[in-house]
């Protein structure tokens, strides 16, 4: 692996990273300064997790990242990097929120324990409609005729830290990497830049990224973590060599269905004008026997 310039450093991809590097404790501050930026407020990790949805599906380990941090307020963030398509990923999005409340009560708890969860979601294909490359969704309850954004009340702010009723409710960030054009005007733009990239700049000052140039560098890697890195980028590329080839047999099928129903149209309509000359040359012989002009 070779830098593309002088003013970058090549690094391992962040999803590996995660996997492998960022769950020792020391290492913390990397992913600490991506939520920090991502979400707006400095965030304090308490625990990095492999989340229970991801133990399920071993096999999907090297399409997906799927790991589960608690912070210091006690609030989920669960971060899932999906690098290939998945038309109903918004539903998986819904299902896995749904599934860590739910893992993280007990039968016996009051509702009023129910976790606070952020989904972030780092993709690397095109989902919907939209050309921003950072979207943000949350519930927002709203008077039909006044407008107003429902608050909670002074006893409940104070259990539970909140302004609004939807500040209860879980959090969407949605990162189209793809849409990302390059240009790195603000700290989160230096963030998705790493993202899309696996580079990072000299003058890159975004927190948690200087951490990343010294932990994420390939080549001071062990040998162990290198082979391991190397195998995981691997098995990727063969996936998408595999998805393209599935596309391109699909689109072969396609076209050579269309290409026969053209065909068979065409003969039909070949048939019907045989059909027409004919009854035209036995009209004309009609005529000629008749003597009708």
């Amino acid at each position: 692996m070779e830098s593309k310039n002088n003013n970058e450093r090549v690094l391992v991809s962040f999803d590996w990273a995660i996997k492998r590097l960022l769950r020792n404790k020391g290492n913390f501050n990397v992913i600490e300064g991506f939520l920090s930026v991502l979400l707006g407020r400095k965030i304090k990790i308490v625990n990095i997790l492999e989340s229970e949805s991801n133990k399920e599906h071993p096999e999907d380990k090297s399409n997906r990242v799927d790991v589960l941090v608690t912070d210091k307020s006690g609030e989920l963030i669960l971060i899932e990097i999906q690098f290939f398509m998945k038309t109903d990923y918004f539903q998986r999005m819904l299902y896995g929120v749904s599934k860590t409340i739910v893992e993280h009560m007990f039968e016996s708890d009051e509702y009023m324990k129910v976790k606070k969860v952020y989904s972030i979601n780092v993709v690397y294909f095109d989902l919907g409609y939209g050309t921003d490359y950072v979207y943000h969704g949350k519930t927002d309850f709203k008077g039909l005729h006044n407008n107003e954004i429902l608050q909670l009340s002074d006893k409940q702010r104070k259990m539970f830290g909140k302004i609004e009723a939807g500040d209860l409710y879980p959090e969407y960030y949605f990162l189209k990497i793809n849409n990302f054009n390059d240009v790195a005007t603000t700290k989160l733009d230096q963030w998705i830049y790493f993202l899309k990239n696996d580079r990072i700049k000299d003058e890159f000052n975004a927190p948690g990224l200087r951490k990343a140039r010294d932990i994420m560098d390939y080549n001071r890697l062990s040998p162990a973590d290198r082979a391991d890195f190397d195998y995981s980028q691997k098995i990727k590329s063969e996936n998408r060599s595999q998805i393209a080839t599935a596309r391109d047999e699909g689109i072969a099928e396609a076209e050579a269905k269309a290409a026969k129903i053209i065909e068979e149209k065409d003969k039909v309509i070949e048939e019907k004008n045989k059909a027409l000359e004919d009854k035209d040359k036995e009209i004309a012989e009609l005529k000629r026997i008749l003597n009708i002009k």
